[in-house]
Formats: C-alpha cells, structure tokens, sequence
C-alpha cells in the first residue's frame, strides 16, 4: 500500500498538475509544471517561438499561444531541458541547470531555510515562510513586460527605488530590450515609455480617473485604474476590473503598450487599445513649440506665435529641431530694453489638446491659473482640467498633440501683435478684452464677437 501511495505520489508530480506549490521537497522539473489553484495561470519551462533555449516562466493557462507573462532567467537560458526549479537550503527560489549551477534566484538576503513558493490565480509567484507566512519575495515585484490585474508599478520619489516593465530584446529572446516603462512623478505623475533612457512616449497626467494624455482609455474597460501615493513618497498604478474579463498590458519589444482582454466567445486574445498609435505618439515628435495632428498633412506645424527654428530641415520633414517665437513678449521686450510696457501679451487657446510635457501645477481654479500665468513673465502656457488643477509651463513646450476629442483646453501665451494678426487671418472669432485697474490684479472680461475657428483670450 505504501508502495502505491509512492507511485502515485511521483505521478502527480510528474504530470505538473497535483500542487500549486513549490518546496525543497517538491520542485519542479523540465518539461513539468504547476498550475495555480483556479486554473488560470501556468509555471513551468518553454522555447520562445524560433528559439531552442528554455526559460523558466508564468503564463496564461489558456489554449491560444501567447509568450509568457513572467520570465525568471531572461539573460541565462538553458541551453537543454535540464532545469530545475526548487528551494535552497537559505530558503531561496532556486533555478538550476544539469550541472547544479545556479542560473537565476530569488536573491533574498534575509531568507529563512523553512520555505515555500506558491503560484496564485492572479499570476503572482509568492514565496513565504511557512510559519509565519511572511511574505519574503513575489514576482509582481520583479515583473518582466506585462502588466497584470491587481498588480503594481511604482516609484518611490526619496529613494528612487523603482517596480517597471522592460521589453524583450525580440520576439524569440526575452532578455531586457530597449524599452521600460514606469512612473514619472515630478509634479503631475504620468506612466512613461523610456527607449534606452530618453522618452519614448507618455500618457500626459493623471486627473484622479485617467491619463489626460490618452483620452481614448476613457472607457468601461479602464475604470479599474488606480494611482496612489503613500506617506513613504511611493507612487504606485495598477489596474484591477469589476468584471471577469480578463486584462493584461504588454511592453512590446517595438515599444508600444498592447492592452488585451480574453474574448471567450472566439476563445482567443483581442487587442482593446494600444499607447503608440501613430507617428504624432513618439515623444517629441514635432520638437520644442511644435505641434502634431495625425489628420494633417504635414502632421507637424509650429504652436500659433511660432516659426520653425530650421526651415530647410522642416520643409524636408525633420521636425526634431522645433520652432522658435516669432515675436518676442511685452515682458521679454521691457527686460531687454528698458521701454515702456507697451500692448500686454495675451493668450491664444487650442481646443482638445495633449498639453505638453514639464509642467507645473497648483490647486488654483480657472479664472486664477490664467491671472498667476499672466503675471509671471517666465510662464508661457497654462492649462486646467477639474482632476489636475491648475498647469502652467515655463520651459519649452514639448509633445504637444491635437486630438480628434478629449484632451484639454491649452492656452499659448503670444504677443499682442501676434493676437491681432490671428484675428485678420482667422476669421471672426471670440475675443476678450479686459479693463484692467492699475492697482488691482482682477479683469472683467467682456464678449464682443462671436465663435467661429479659434478662441482668443486677449488681455489688456
């Protein structure tokens, strides 16, 4: 009887099927595998399409081929089947290969010899002490390029210890591509897509419900966001749905966010949305002033009040270098001369706009942001939306986009010449103009022309 019970013991094991768990006593070996305790998810080992070299990894159990959604040894794989995943004797995860060398561990420093590893239906690879079920170390802190229901990528802004995605190298190797994503706190925090360091793409702030720089992921799909910070100075996002859909985000290896739900009806993965949808996406595209529209042609133009800084390079479709004002401001003329005051700047307004990077905010309501902007000679552009408050900018304007809907208001400062020479050019349009008391910061604004193309808020 004892006998049987030993066989069946080895069988269970063998087919990856009996336990969620790993232990010293249980480990897992290529090609075997567990499965967590609903049957979502996998661990166990695999060959990336086009590739004979095997990776230990967690993936959806589902029938559609997908690469997996954690890889522990991404820059050492296997060169055969013979891996082995257990606990060491300090109590570490352990992935060995046939020589009993060590190819990639849970590297905790404080481990207890008394521990085991559990796969969760979330995907989440827990290792704990089996007394206290102290959490020691979890694969949701040391995440791959997918971003999972319930899990978390933070930064922490006194630390500067980050939890962010990087991408596979290519479609058949998943050592650490070009690109990462994480969290941008200063100020207004934004999710960033950085390519080897610099900006690649960014969601535009956070309003408490979305990123107003992707106004598309307004839907029923994305009211599961959620960004925190604590009293540590840790800024965390995750995403956890109402429904029983299931979601995940994927760092391609091209650079883009794929966000893709689980349709049961064709029994395969579909893509909801993705973060780089044409060229105007890419960080910066139109450079410092400039403007993209991916329904014009060219999609790049100079903010209103602004001339390309090259215009050889512009004509031929180079746009990096930017553009440059065409007319310097009342306060950049008074600093520079010494003269009178002259006409006051003003501000020109456009419509359903990705606001620019850099900014600055206070809790400032509308009418306010405009008068703190107007007053600051260093402050070029404003905008307010009721989740962010007040955003003014005083560095250059870069990653500026026009959408198609959403977005927000954004308000160009320009010089008073320049605001007349939009009024001959555009068409009738609504202009305010203020009588302003010498000794007071207020203006009464009064309409005087009604709506055609462009809202400009004059100032005088």
């Amino acid at each position: 009887m004892l006998v049987l019970l030993v066989l069946l013991y080895c069988f269970c094991l063998d087919s990856g099927s009996a336990t969620d768990t790993i232990t010293s006593f249980q480990p897992i070996k290529d090609p075997n595998h567990i499965i967590s305790n609903g049957s979502a998810f996998k661990l166990g080992f695999f060959s990336p399409v086009n590739s004979t070299d095997r990776y230990l990894g967690i993936w959806f159990n589902k029938k559609s081929v997908l690469p997996a959604q954690w890889v522990a040894n991404r820059d050492k794989p296997l060169k055969d089947s013979s891996g082995v995943l257990t606990i060491s004797e300090d109590g570490n995860l352990v992935l060995l290969n046939g020589r009993k060398e060590i190819l990639w561990s849970s590297n905790v420093t404080n481990s207890v010899a008394n521990s085991s590893a559990q796969l969760s239906d979330s995907g989440n690879l827990v290792l704990r002490e089996n007394t206290t079920r102290t959490k020691l170390w979890e694969s949701f802190q040391n995440p791959s390029d997918t971003l999972l229901q319930t899990m978390k990528f933070s930064t922490n802004v006194r630390t500067g210890e980050k939890v962010q995605f990087t991408s596979w190298k290519s479609h058949s190797d998943p050592s650490i591509g070009s690109f990462s994503c994480g969290i941008q706190p200063q100020s207004l925090p934004q999710i960033f897509i950085w390519r080897e360091g610099s900006p690649h793409w960014r969601s535009g702030p956070w309003n408490t419900r979305i990123f107003i720089g992707t106004p598309e992921t307004d839907t029923v799909f994305h009211d599961g966001f959620s960004l925190l910070v604590d009293q540590d100075g840790t800024y965390s996002f995750s995403c956890s749905y109402v429904t029983d859909t299931l979601f995940h985000y994927v760092l391609t290896t091209e650079g883009d966010i794929v966000e893709r739900y689980w349709d049961n009806e064709k029994e395969d993965w579909g893509i909801v949305w993705n973060a780089v949808q044409s060229e105007c996406d890419v960080y910066g595209t139109c450079g410092e002033f400039g403007s993209c529209n991916p329904q014009s042609l060219p999609i790049c133009s100079c903010l209103p009040g602004f001339e390309p800084k090259n215009t050889e390079e512009w004509s031929s479709g180079n746009w990096t270098s930017g553009c440059v004002r065409r007319t310097p401001l009342q306060c950049d003329r008074v600093n520079s001369t010494g003269g009178g005051a002259g006409k006051m700047d003003g501000f020109l307004k456009l419509k359903m706009m990705k606001v620019p990077d850099l900014t600055d905010s206070s809790p400032a309501h509308e009418d306010y942001c405009r008068q703190q902007c107007l007053q600051n000679c260093s402050c070029i552009a404003y905008a307010y939306d009721i989740g962010t408050g007040c955003m003014s900018w005083t560095r250059s304007l870069i990653d500026t986009q026009k959408f198609s809907s959403g977005g927000v208001d954004l308000y160009i400062r320009v010089a008073y010449s320049e605001l007349g020479e939009l009024f001959c050019t555009a068409g009738p349009v609504v202009r305010y103009t203020g009588r302003r008391d010498k000794n007071s910061t207020n203006h009464r604004d009064h309409r005087n022309s009604f709506y055609f193309n462009l809202h400009i808020h004059i100032v005088e």
